[in-house]
């Protein structure tokens, strides 16, 4: 049994020595038994356990490679790993995070391609592969694709229905459920500070385009948004940005009722309820929708791992990201609570027999909406637009820009600073 945090490269040894070795670590690449070493970066290892769980499974299959962490800060992880790679660093393999950081990464030439894999796999089978189509070429691929449902504190919530909301109705549900004062205070919901929860769901349920550089389509999502901090049914952006306010801990201490919010949250509070952290008998009910038509639509976005273009052993590293993200990977978090991106039967089945995961039929409906929307085009303006839109989104949430005001110059700086 080997002691994990031994082996975990911490991102500022890393960083440090970029100059000095061009990216840290011995220069054979290897260990003194000979076992090929595989360098991989993620964030905040401790308590993301998919990472532990993959390379435990891969490590089982794959003795002679020994796979060591470099643990990020989940905040700082795509500045650093910006960073790392414009110093030439040589980690073997990099986590996306997001597509938006894929996008650049791969434009930039900084990815080696996994193309000739990609393209023999059953698109039906691993979800969110076709992120990942950067003209007909592919630098990632995806072990987990994660979409949003609204999570809720059943005690708090009680017999109210949260089955086939509209955001109207999530707005009056979440006055409702509003109770108390001062310290007492038990919030309706909790919108989280990221420009996601206003943003992307109204693309995806309107069809907006995010890198268009027009975004009515924003306007009742905002409207809806700062309705429910008048009314003080939703903590205000601003104490939520300035305390650096944890969506966990608003659902785990009972502050909040409704919680939108993706799935990778699952994993996260059935480890916490497991090491005794919290208390919350939780579940998942399918996103609020503009349209009561009986769809459920939402907004999500795969992880993934690359293997860097300049990694010092390309060949084991490739050979685990293609592990990791097939069915054997799958079934390693699947195992622990995280939607992995390859799915079939049995897959579906482990995750929903992982001890504390609610089985109740609204939580099943929530695991499958019947689209979901990618929360950021892949572009190489992904990037910028992205910057626009959430310094945009603060000063809106903030009451320093109106509604409309925000609107029009998220179009404006969109269109005349990127396009």
């Amino acid at each position: 049994m080997r002691k994990i945090p031994a082996r975990i490269l911490p991102v500022a040894t890393a960083v440090a020595l970029l100059g000095a070795a061009g990216c840290g670590g011995d220069g054979s690449g290897s260990t003194s038994d000979g076992r090929t070493v595989v360098k991989i970066a993620v964030w905040n290892y401790a308590k993301t356990p998919e990472f532990k769980a993959l390379i435990d499974g891969f490590e089982a299959k794959y003795p002679k490679i020994d796979v060591r962490p470099v643990d990020i800060l989940a905040d700082n992880y795509s500045d650093k790993v910006t960073t790392m790679l414009a110093g030439g660093d040589r980690t073997d393999v990099l986590t996306m995070k997001n597509v938006t950081d894929y996008a650049r990464y791969a434009t930039r030439g900084q990815l080696a391609s996994l193309t000739d894999y990609a393209t023999t796999l059953d698109k039906a089978s691993y979800s969110g592969l076709g992120d990942f189509d950067l003209k007909g070429q592919y630098y990632a691929l995806p072990y987990r694709n994660d979409f949003w449902v609204l999570f809720y504190n059943k005690a708090l919530v009680g017999g109210t229905d949260l089955s086939h909301l509209t955001w109207s109705q999530f707005d009056s549900v979440a006055k409702q459920l509003t109770k108390g004062s001062g310290s007492s205070k038990v919030y309706g919901t909790y919108l989280h500070t990221w420009r996601s929860v206003v943003q992307a769901i109204a693309a995806a349920q309107t069809g907006g385009d995010l890198l268009g550089g027009d975004y009515s389509f924003f306007k009742d999502q905002y409207t809806m948004a700062l309705d429910l901090q008048k009314a003080d049914a939703t903590m205000p952006f601003g104490t939520a940005k300035s305390q650096n306010v944890g969506y966990d801990s608003m659902l785990t201490t009972h502050k909040a009722a409704i919680v939108p919010m993706g799935t990778w949250w699952a994993a996260a509070l059935l480890a916490e309820k497991s090491q005794g952290a919290n208390d919350v008998d939780w579940g998942m009910a399918p996103m609020p929708q503009i349209t009561a038509n009986g769809k459920t639509v939402t907004f999500g976005s795969p992880t993934a791992f690359a293997v860097n273009k300049h990694a010092r052993n390309a060949d084991a590293a490739t050979k685990f990201v293609e592990w990791a993200s097939g069915p054997e990977g799958a079934a390693a978090i699947a195992k622990i609570g995280v939607v992995p991106s390859y799915t079939d039967g049995k897959i579906l089945d482990a995750f929903f027999g992982v001890k504390g995961m609610p089985t109740d039929a609204l939580s099943r409906k929530a695991m499958r909406p019947d689209t979901v929307k990618l929360e950021m085009p892949v572009s190489d303006k992904s990037s910028d637009v992205d910057q626009i839109l959430t310094e945009e989104h603060e000063l809106v949430m903030t009451g320093e820009k109106s509604v409309d005001k925000g609107i029009d110059e998220m179009d404006h700086r969109v269109k005349t600073e990127v396009q």
